[in-house]
């Protein structure tokens, strides 16, 4: 074994001031990627068509442009043109041998959005959307048409091929025309293409939010194949806005109230923002409520969407104990606007949104200034259509008493013939009424347990997150055991009992799966609780009730391929062999299963068509010890399984120690 000490300081490499690297200009953004447009997989190539469409939307919005054209080529290049103001080319005053128009696309935090009276609002707000593009473009392309004169400059991966020139003058034409063509150095060969229904799809969004804009779709024929519907050429221009929107998303489907609720308002306290809606609740069907500021897209909801649900909550509440409907005081937000298909837009100046990719509305203020403006309406869309907003209240209180109904479900196991089993309240239970085909997943922290929520199947997956180490019940006593928490509640939600009193017929899960991180730590829990159910519950074992999940150590990325790694031995053989052609290979460690997304949770360890599972057994030909004898163990026999449990997590250090000595030599690789 390697001296750990052997190493002379002394002769290491020094560390001085020219290891202090210093990225100037567009460097940081090529270098990494990830921290402007969230990745270099398909979803940041789209942003970078999103950022370009989106300046050309600020123009539309602001009064200046009335028509945008949005063009994909045979050759991949993505070109954005609009008849707004066109980017200034006038000299910067603080880089004066640079033009504005160089300034904006070379320099990051750069443009006409951070203060003055350019916008009022806009989807750009950092300064960074039109650079981070001619940073990871190959090439870009840019025309002006400003003051009869028409100006161009070509860029490649961020830097200027050439001066300013102008190229020709214009009596009528005015405007931006933006080309670009993604760097396949930073996105990989394979994962450099746009698809036509994604950039359609955008293009399509834009338009039902803001009415005031008509947008020119292009395409090449031959980027459009297979079962693709998307048209080479087509005018957006939705007269109705979201109106038009939501009866898309309904598609002829009937609604709860007939008629929707659809509306705008200025947002009060002075900022000038506005909110625009369109909700209707559909009979049948997903629905979901889709959320934008400032044409941004924010998938993931945020302070107006907060706004938005606890205004039509505050609102059918109110109108029913208007209506003496005692029951409505039960009603959440999440009951209204859970069946709820439709659109949000806010348009506020200087918006807050968590991350570049601006996913998530974070302004703090925004959510009163959506419930106040909201509610008022909503308050007249139901006292002026009674029958509606009884059809309504109906509808959201059967909601409201289905989910407290599942909560009881929760709260008070699965019924027998005598009583209810008391589980613990951490426990997230399965909706299933029977045992067959469900399964509990025994989690490490709260925060694991929070992802593993939002990835499971609630139907047939439940989550019983578990405190850090549980007791090591070899070597506690049986008192000790019962007093523990973490033990009391996992047993209780098995509700099988333990020990002597165990029974296999009352376990309320199929499978039990011990989901714990892919680390030293993570291989301890696990270790900890095989103990418990071989101690407590051999037959479960025996009867092979008892899983190990696989979650992955490593997310491996080169162009479309994304594959996951169990460790770092599989790492390695996945390089050697599937990822071992050209092109820029990604590799991210999972910290643990708290920090993965659950939607990569999901399908790499919880999905039973994705997920790897082991089955704990005895080995062959070794019977299962009785709770009793197996809590017993000191006289096992030599070499057994309840005879390596007892040396490895009895109450006798020194046996460890001397299984350490003997089977150190054995050991290729140690993760401390």
């Amino acid at each position: 074994m390697t001296d750990l000490f052997e190493n002379d300081p002394s002769k290491s490499k020094q560390y001085s001031a020219k290891d202090i690297e210093v990225l100037e200009g567009l460097e940081p953004v090529r270098k990494r990627p990830g921290m402007y447009i969230g990745g270099t997989d398909e979803r940041a190539l789209h942003h970078l068509a999103a950022e370009i469409l989106d300046n050309s939307m600020d123009e539309a919005v602001a009064g200046h442009a009335s028509w945008i054209e949005f063009e994909l080529s045979e050759d991949g290049l993505v070109t954005v043109r609009d008849n707004g103001r066109g980017i200034p080319v006038d000299p910067h005053p603080k880089f004066k041998d640079k033009s504005a128009l160089e300034v904006v696309l070379t320099t990051l935090h750069s443009g006409g959005k951070f203060g003055g009276d350019a916008y009022k609002t806009s989807g750009g707000l950092h300064g960074v959307g039109l650079s981070v593009v001619n940073a990871l473009s190959v090439e870009l392309n840019v025309e002006i048409a400003r003051d009869k004169k028409i100006w161009a400059q070509s860029y490649s991966q961020g830097k200027p091929k050439g001066k300013l020139k102008e190229i020709g003058k214009t009596s009528n034409k005015r405007g931006t025309s933006i080309s670009f063509l993604p760097d396949p150095d930073i996105f990989g060969t394979g994962n450099c293409s746009f698809k036509p229904h994604l950039l359609y799809t955008m293009a399509k969004a834009k338009a039902y939010l803001f009415k005031g804009v008509e947008i020119r779709w292009s395409c090449a024929p031959g980027l459009i194949t297979g079962k693709d519907a998307t048209p080479e050429k087509d005018t957006l221009h939705f007269p109705g806005g979201l109106s038009d929107y939501l009866d898309m998303a309904l598609d002829g489907r009937e609604t709860v109230t007939g008629l929707p609720f659809t509306g705008e308002a200025d947002l009060s306290g002075g900022g000038g923002g506005r909110a625009e809606w369109a909700i209707a609740w559909p009979e049948r069907g997903d629905a979901t409520i889709a959320s934008y500021c400032n044409t941004v897209p924010t998938p993931e909801g945020g302070t107006h969407e907060n706004g938005l649900r606890s205004a039509l909550a505050r609102g059918l509440k109110a109108y029913g104990e208007m209506s003496g409907n005692k029951r409505a005081s039960i009603i959440t937000g999440d009951d209204v606007i859970g069946g709820a298909a439709g659109i949000l837009s806010v348009f506020i100046p200087e918006p807050e949104f968590q991350g570049q990719t601006k996913e998530k509305l974070s302004s703090p203020g925004v959510a009163k200034l959506v419930d106040t403006s909201v509610k008022d309406h909503f308050d007249h869309y139901l006292t002026g259509n009674p029958q509606a907003a009884n059809d309504l209240l109906e509808h959201v209180l059967e909601r409201a008493e289905e989910r407290l109904q599942k909560r009881k479900d929760r709260e008070f196991a699965r019924k027998t013939p005598t009583r209810k089993v008391r589980l613990p309240g951490k426990l997230s239970d399965c909706a299933a009424g029977s045992a067959e085909g469900t399964e509990i997943f025994l989690v490490e922290g709260d925060s694991a347990g929070g992802s593993a929520k939002q990835a499971r199947n609630r139907k047939t997956q439940a989550i019983l997150p578990l405190r850090g180490k549980i007791l090591n019940v070899a070597s506690a006593t049986e008192d000790k055991m019962r007093a523990n928490q973490e033990i009391t509640d996992l047993i209780q939600a098995l509700g099988c009992g333990y020990g002597e009193n165990y029974d296999g017929e009352k376990l309320r899960y199929e499978r039990v799966i011990i989901m714990t991180d892919a680390d030293v730590d993570g291989a301890h829990i696990a270790s900890l609780l095989m103990t418990f159910f071989y101690r407590e519950m051999p037959q479960m074992v025996a009867d092979g009730n008892l899983y190990l999940a696989m979650p992955p150590l490593y997310r491996i990325n080169q162009g479309s391929t994304t594959i996951y790694a169990r460790d770092d031995a599989h790492k390695d053989e996945l390089l050697e062999t599937t990822f071992n052609g050209r092109g820029k290979i990604e590799i991210s460690r999972f910290k643990g299963l708290g920090e993965m997304p659950p939607a990569q949770l999901k399908e790499t360890t919880m999905k039973p068509e994705t997920r790897t599972l082991l089955k704990v057994v005895l080995p062959d030909g070794e019977e299962f010890l009785p709770a009793k004898r197996s809590r017993n163990a000191a006289k096992a026999k030599a070499g057994s399984t309840a005879d390596l449990v007892e040396r490895l997590m009895g109450r006798k250090p020194e046996m460890r120690l001397k299984f350490i000595q003997q089977n150190a030599k054995k050991v290729d690789y140690i993760d401390v």
